[in-house]
């Protein structure tokens, strides 16, 4: 059963006696002083001398086990904790895991006097591919996502049919935002074996969970549903298909049944951060829920990948600053970030000030001004956009809400677009033929989510970096840009989980540095479109005046008037932004001036403030 492929609590057993025997040992082979009361370099010592009777009993308690990667990164992580727990140097207790990973892989280890020593170069290619699933898998478990990708490319290329190696590798692309990637990687990996794609598979089921997580970052919720509910028919105590189903039920505003399941999913592992983090998603908490607090602390205090910790963290976090509580609430967040930091991608100051220089030599207002031959005259297009958090999911539910308007949420066509052609768009305006080829592919996109619509929001955010590209292809296309105080803007982003592909958004000073990139080049586009192509919304304006700035939006995109815009939060409709809960509830203004609330703690915010975006 698959249950018990995924049942890791005797794993986890062995990994803590593992390190009992091994303090114990150490301990009553050197002196009477308590392991925390010596130093590294004196625990080291000792231990060395013990290092044979150590892997003995790995071979003793645990090579015997039939463990497959899971149970090995949680036997690996119950050894370090209780190492930790037992008052081990941390440096000490990563190298004693490490060669606990290998000597479990198949390969002796050692204990160095310093650094983790890499392992002897392999005899042979089946020892090479050995060392790479340890340490790929070590690397997972710690979290340190970009490491375990070069391991298990490494390992790929060695044998290509792992579809193990592949899984993983899907894992921790997905684990850094890469989710085109890592979609693309799930699924070789399951062509690999197609016979086996059925759902009897205990390898296929977990990358059917997996897949159906970069399913649901795009916004493909029918496939990525119709993978757990197959995973779950095989597996219906698989804690990450339930978390999974739960989220698919928040983002389609069944926020009862999406609580239910993350309680499920509690039930299953009680210690799993994710499953009790979620719970925090659908409502305000309150005084009446410190018992999820007590049991919040409890779980963040073992030792978590740094991932796993910061889903808590953040869900902490929020539980606090629903109380009032904004000091915790900005310390939790402070952590959270500083985890995800750890392991995203690196915000590059310099290639962000680059692109912002490329787009506003290149796409001038004469430029702009001329339409190339095969761009398209289709107003269907309606592009809602701004800087994350800004108001841009409230905006496109308000025209969503009209039955001549539907939202097609956050679709990445004009990234991607960017990403293929980076060079071409950065050196010259975009041309011929390439302007026909990406409008036709765009509308077709469209139709694919609403074919009847008379307007198709796209509210990408990040569409605001390309708005002389869109204009080139779209000239008559109406764009709506969502200015918010830029305090508030900031802060939100750094109080909400947001992807990984956003590391800007983990780092006070990094968002100031990229909202005050984003701020100039906005300034450019507003000045370089032609006159009635861009609508100015002020988020403060639209909380503030509902009807008159509804009224204003759905003109500017050439609808008449329909009262159904004034219910927005009525209307039943797929929102997969961070503000899913947010936009089916009444309007309501705390959300303005929230950072005042933080004003001790965010001092690269404060002077963030830009006259030009801030006029009425």
């Amino acid at each position: 059963m698959l249950f018990k492929w995924l049942d890791t609590r005797e794993a986890t057993e062995v990994g803590a006696a593992l390190a009992d025997d091994l303090v114990l040992e150490t301990s009553e082979g050197s002196s009477d002083t308590p392991p925390r009361d010596r130093s590294a370099q004196a625990q080291r010592r000792a231990v060395e001398k013990l290092l044979r009777r150590f892997l003995d009993g790995v071979d003793r308690r645990a090579r015997s086990l039939p463990l497959n990667f899971f149970k090995r990164a949680k036997l690996a992580n119950s050894f370090k904790w209780r190492l930790l727990e037992k008052g081990i140097a941390r440096e000490l207790a990563d190298d004693l895991t490490q060669t606990l990973l290998l000597r479990l892989a198949g390969r002796p280890g050692s204990v160095s006097s310093g650094e983790p020593r890499p392992a002897p170069p392999p005899n042979d290619q089946s020892d090479r591919l050995q060392a790479l699933t340890a340490r790929g898998e070590a690397c997972l478990a710690r979290g340190e996502s970009a490491e375990a990708v070069r391991c298990y490319r490494e390992s790929l290329s060695l044998d290509p049919r792992n579809v193990a190696a592949g899984n993983n590798l899907g894992a921790a692309l997905f684990q850094l935002g890469r989710n085109y990637e890592a979609e693309a990687q799930f699924r070789r990996s399951m062509s690999i074996k197609p016979g086996r794609a059925n759902g009897r598979s205990r390898l296929q089921v977990a990358l059917k969970v997996n897949l159906s997580s970069t399913l649901v970052l795009q916004g493909r919720l029918r496939e990525a549903k119709t993978l757990l509910e197959s995973a779950l028919k095989t597996s219906p105590r698989h804690v990450d298909a339930l978390i999974g189903m739960g989220q698919i039920a928040g983002f389609e505003g069944r926020f009862a049944e999406a609580e239910a399941l993350f309680r499920r999913a509690a039930e299953v592992d009680p210690k799993s951060p994710k499953a009790w983090a979620m719970q925090v998603l659908h409502r305000r908490m309150t005084a009446a829920d410190a018992p999820w607090l007590e049991r919040a602390e409890e779980i963040v205090a073992r030792e978590l990948a740094p991932l796993d910790e910061a889903h808590l963290r953040y869900a902490i976090g929020k539980y606090h600053e629903d109380l009032g509580e904004f000091e915790r609430a900005f310390h939790s967040h402070r952590r959270a970030n500083e985890l995800q930091k750890s392991v995203a991608e690196p915000y590059d100051r310099k290639a962000r000030t680059r692109f912002v220089e490329d787009m506003t030599r290149v796409y001038t207002r004469e430029d702009l001004a001329r339409t190339p031959a095969s761009a398209s005259d289709s107003e269907r297009p309606v592009f809602v956009t701004g800087m994350p958090r800004s108001g841009t999911t409230l905006v496109a539910q308000i025209i969503h809400s009209h039955p001549a308007g539907k939202s097609a949420g956050e679709l990445p066509f004009w990234s991607t677009a960017m990403r293929r052609h980076d060079q071409v768009l950065r050196r010259a305006p975009i041309g011929e033929p390439l302007v026909g080829e990406l409008a036709a592919e765009y509308l077709r996109v469209l139709a694919q989510h609403w074919p009847d619509a008379l307007r198709v929001i796209d509210k990408a955010t990040f569409n605001s970096e390309y708005l002389g590209v869109i204009h080139r292809v779209f000239p008559r296309a109406r764009i709506i840009y969502l200015r918010r105080d830029p305090i508030d803007t900031c802060l939100s982003c750094y109080l909400q989980q947001l992807s990984q592909a956003m590391s800007f958004a983990m780092d006070l000073s990094d968002l100031a540095h990229y909202y005050r990139a984003h701020q100039r080049l906005f300034a450019h586009w507003r000045s370089t479109l032609p006159a009635g192509m861009l609508l100015e919304v002020p988020y403060e304006g639209l909380i503030a005046d509902k009807e008159r700035w509804s009224r204003r939006i759905i003109e500017f995109v050439g609808l008449e008037w329909h009262p159904r815009c004034l219910e927005f939060h009525r209307t039943d409709r797929v929102v997969m932004t961070a503000s899913y809960w947010q936009v089916r509830q009444k309007l309501y203004t705390t959300s303005v001036g929230r950072w005042r609330n933080y004003r001790s703690f965010i001092g690269p915010l404060l002077e963030l403030r830009d006259p030009g975006l801030e006029r009425p």
